[in-house]
């Protein structure tokens, strides 16, 4: 049996007054044993996934790409729908987030450039089939982001844009945890006429300046729709779908005893973590 060790947004949860409880292993995996009589979806034995509520103070058994799955979907389909000849810039391509957004865009015929920001990260998007189009490695200054992506896309700019923050403040005021964040206006710049920006910074001030209703943008995703619940079970079930034929792979670590997911789940929570962190358990 494993657990997978996902990044728990304890400000988000802080703002709700569900900070009391904090259970780690929020995607859950396992297999039915007994049904209801309402039930009429699924049959005892069968092997089934989910993701536990918000406001669960339980935790899981975890199916590692689910998470990340609806993330990518809610990107890439709903808000902004991929396909062939578009262009998709991932940043943060590496992450297990950016990993699975590499793989769907490139199953539905889009061209991926992705960003990176070490040599190690650069060379494991180099391994996956098919190659992504342009890595751009970051780690060392060399590479003008927006340059490459007009000249990979002849001056047009990109599709589709999958941030992973964004600096919202003025280039020279740098704050420590946006370092390698690409700046609000040069997302702006590198995006085509009539294309998508996804971005998951939460915060993001734009002119003017309106912090509250960014919030309120930022949480207002369908997924968290009473009406929405079909697209979202849709979702899931695409998702399990190319797990299994091998077309989404997740990206982990070698296996961790229990005594080290303390220590694991810090560096997790750090958000410092390249991979999903595995936690294996033994049952006697």
């Amino acid at each position: 049996i494993a657990c997978a060790l996902s990044w728990i947004d304890t400000k988000f949860l802080s703002d709700i007054k569900l900070d009391e409880f904090l259970p780690v292993g929020r995607e859950v995996a396992g297999v039915v044993l007994e049904i209801r009589n309402k039930v009429s979806s699924f049959q005892p034995h069968d092997e089934v996934v989910g993701i536990l509520p918000v406001d669960s103070e339980e935790c899981g058994l975890s199916a590692a790409t689910l998470c990340d799955g609806v993330c990518v979907y809610t990107g890439l389909h709903y808000l902004s729908y991929v396909s062939t000849g578009k262009t998709l810039l991932v940043m943060h391509g590496e992450s297990p987030f950016g990993t699975i957004a590499i793989q769907l865009a490139q199953h539905r015929g889009a061209k991926v450039i992705a960003t990176v920001y070490s040599l190690e990260d650069k060379q494991y998007l180099q391994r996956l089939t098919p190659s992504v189009a342009r890595i751009i490695d970051e780690s060392n200054g060399k590479y003008d982001l927006t340059e490459i992506c007009l000249e990979e896309t002849g001056g047009l700019g990109v599709d589709l844009i999958l941030d992973a923050g964004v600096k919202s403040h003025n280039k020279e005021d740098k704050v420590a945890s946006q370092e390698l964040l690409p700046h609000k206006h040069d997302i702006i710049t590198l995006l085509s006429v009539g294309g998508h920006w996804v971005t998951m910074e939460e915060n993001l001030h734009l002119d003017p300046p309106y912090p509250p209703d960014s919030l309120c943008l930022f949480l207002k995703v369908w997924n968290l729709s009473n009406m929405q619940q079909g697209k979202y079970l849709c979702t899931l079930e695409d998702i399990m779908e190319k797990l299994s034929s091998g077309i989404f792979r997740p990206l982990l670590d070698e296996p961790i005893p229990l005594y080290e997911a303390n220590v694991s789940m810090e560096i997790v929570q750090k958000n410092q973590a390249r991979k999903k962190t595995v936690v294996q358990l033994f049952l006697r």
